[in-house]
């Protein structure tokens, strides 16, 4: 984002004038608006909680912008997704809870029974968090032409190719100019990422594993990427 934006003149304005950003916010709403829509698949009405959601997001990411972050919207939307998907996991939650009370048939309580030692109701939800994160990256990498099974078909099986995609993953998290051309056109630019056209083959054959990779490194799949380290553990740390 340019220093003469207006947008993110604007910006800089709403972090201390209170008039100022209850326009921006209102001003934006189409946008606000949009990015609900692209999370929920469905449209939303202003008397439902997403769209508050969303408005508080949409203020919070004015407040905690900088432009080392990337494009304001860019950043915005992100606010946006993360505290509607932070909202579906507390509503899960919620569904999902069990009284320890709630006795069986033969009259003795669930609390009573559990003797195993394990924590079920953490490792009932951190399945479904795992699910949730899955789930939603298959809808992000949807919008970059990428699935699941394009990222098993690309994978790199050989050691030396695994180093060249992890030097250029490294690379790409180095450099914001990738990251934002990535996020913002939905291609992988392959000028600024390839050192030489050896490197551009290697990168044509393996492109929507790579793309995969970044989206993940860079949109907060903490349990997705904490597999990650995992599966590379002993290399440089994902």
């Amino acid at each position: 984002m340019r220093r003469d934006d207006p947008l993110l003149k604007r910006v800089k304005e709403a972090k201390t004038d209170i008039a100022i950003g209850d326009t921006l916010i209102r001003d934006y709403l189409p946008f606000i608006k949009s990015e609900i829509y692209k999370y929920t698949q469905s449209y939303v009405d202003e008397s439902q909680d997403e769209f508050s959601i969303g408005m508080i997001a949409f203020h919070e990411a004015v407040m905690s912008y900088d432009e080392e972050r990337g494009s304001f919207l860019g950043y915005a939307a992100a606010c946006i997704r993360n505290r509607l998907i932070d909202n579906d996991r507390k509503e899960t939650r919620h569904k999902d809870q069990i009284s320890l009370d709630k006795r069986d048939e033969d009259d003795n309580a669930l609390g009573d029974i559990i003797t195993d030692g394990k924590d079920h109701a953490k490792d009932h939800m951190h399945t479904l968090a795992t699910k949730e994160e899955i789930e939603e990256l298959g809808r992000v990498l949807k919008e970059f032409g990428v699935s699941y099974r394009d990222v098993t078909e690309a994978s790199p099986s050989q050691k030396r190719t695994r180093e060249l995609m992890q030097k250029l993953i490294a690379k790409a998290m180095r450099n914001k100019d990738i990251l934002e051309d990535l996020l913002k056109t939905k291609r992988l630019p392959m000028k600024k990422l390839a050192g030489d056209k050896n490197e551009r083959k290697v990168i044509d054959r393996h492109r929507k594993y790579l793309v995969a990779m970044l989206v993940i490194l860079t949109n907060g799949y903490e349990i997705i990427r904490g597999h990650l380290w995992h599966v590379y553990k002993g290399g440089e740390e994902l």
